[in-house]
């Protein structure tokens, strides 16, 4: 168990320094769950290992199709059993920047369906912990899996503790491709939404860069299966992740031009200041300045969504904390610092005016100033 947390801490430490090189591609592996000797989850006609297959394979068509600076990767493309640290080896190995693993549910009731969408995280309930059992209980498929993993039983409760040591520097991006696969899934596939739920799995543990588990449907529910039987049906799953991942690279792009703009401090054609003797308020203490947040607590002027913001002030309007780039001496300034603000990413950010740190109509102040 020593050596388990010891991988635990080590591959902590790799996701942190993990990252995408300059100018490779961008690379995405598809990881169709099970494969060969292992069936996966069964329905009446079907096989959760062909399912996955096919909309492994339909999805990575749609991707070259489509997006030619994209790189796939497939953890297996024939019906063969790859051992869940070989999935994530391939995917480190090449320093993949997405995981895709796909796979099918299965219940004992034939009543649950819907799509879920999984991240490594600890479980935050019993059913959440049953559902990583399940997907975990492969390794005792492979040859010397205790020696492989250290000592792990997927099927102790007690062995998923370990995940709570497990810091996945990953999680945010993650968690926004995973949102995006079940908004695709409610809205344009039209299946009934389970959500994006955490859980310990060991093909995502094993990763270093953003992963999801997508689970397409229940094999055990008649009405899935047919569905998941149908060429339509899987080829409406795998066009959701494709979608899903188009959105995500292009959330992606956008972060990373904001981060880049957020290193260049706001420009204006005088330099703001804060709210002091040195205020560059009009007289009367009205000033003009651009609010870019609000928030029911109190926020600190380190939050990252701040840097580069700067001067930054606060104001308390509606039982609310305002955050606002203040300091602007006429409605024309104002205007051009708003432009600039936007360009970074911060869409709903708007015009303000306050009178001795009280918020007042743009129309009043306008008037006030002689604008």
């Amino acid at each position: 168990m020593k050596r388990f947390l010891t991988c635990f801490l080590i591959l902590c430490t790799l996701s942190l320094m993990a990252a995408g090189g300059g100018d490779k591609p961008f690379r995405v592996v598809i990881d169709p769950g099970h494969g060969g000797h292992d069936p996966g989850a069964p329905g009446k006609f079907l096989k959760e290992k062909d399912v996955v297959l096919d909309i492994a394979l339909k999805l990575g068509a749609y991707i070259n199709q489509n997006m030619p600076d994209v790189e796939v990767i497939y953890t297996r493309k024939t019906d063969v059993f790859v051992e869940l640290h070989k999935r994530a080896q391939i995917a480190n190995e090449i320093h993949a920047d997405l995981f895709i693993s796909i796979h099918c549910n299965g219940s004992k009731s034939s009543n649950p369906m819907g799509t879920e969408t999984w991240v490594m995280g600890l479980h935050k309930s019993d059913a959440n912990l049953e559902v990583a059992k399940k997907e975990n209980a492969v390794i005792l498929l492979e040859d010397d899996y205790s020696a492989q993993y250290d000592g792990f039983d997927p099927n102790s409760p007690e062995a998923y503790i370990l995940f709570s040591f497990f810091q996945n520097a990953n999680l945010n991006q993650s968690l926004e491709m995973a949102r995006r696969v079940q908004d695709q899934f409610r809205e344009r596939t039209r299946r009934v939404d389970r959500g994006v739920k955490q859980a310990g799995f060991l093909v995502l543990y094993k990763t270093t860069m953003p992963g999801i588990l997508v689970e397409a449907g229940f094999l055990s529910n008649p009405q899935e299966e047919a569905f998941l039987a149908s060429d339509e049906g899987k080829s409406y799953i795998a066009s959701a992740i494709y979608r899903a991942l188009r959105e995500y690279r292009e959330w992606l792009a956008n972060k990373n031009k904001m981060q880049e703009e957020a290193s260049r401090p706001i420009i204006s054609e005088k330099p703001a200041q804060p709210q002091s003797e040195e205020s560059r308020a009009l007289p009367g203490g009205l000033e003009y300045g651009v609010q870019v947040r609000s928030s029911s607590v109190r926020l600190s002027a380190d939050e990252p969504d701040f840097h580069g913001l700067t001067p930054l002030k606060e104001y308390l309007h509606a039982g609310a904390y305002k955050y606002y780039l203040g300091g602007l001496a006429t409605y024309a300034e104002a205007m051009g610092v708003l432009q600039q603000i936007k360009n970074r990413g911060f869409n709903d950010a708007f015009v303000i005016a306050l009178k001795d740190g009280r918020r007042i109509a743009l129309t009043e102040a306008r008037k006030e100033s002689g604008e």
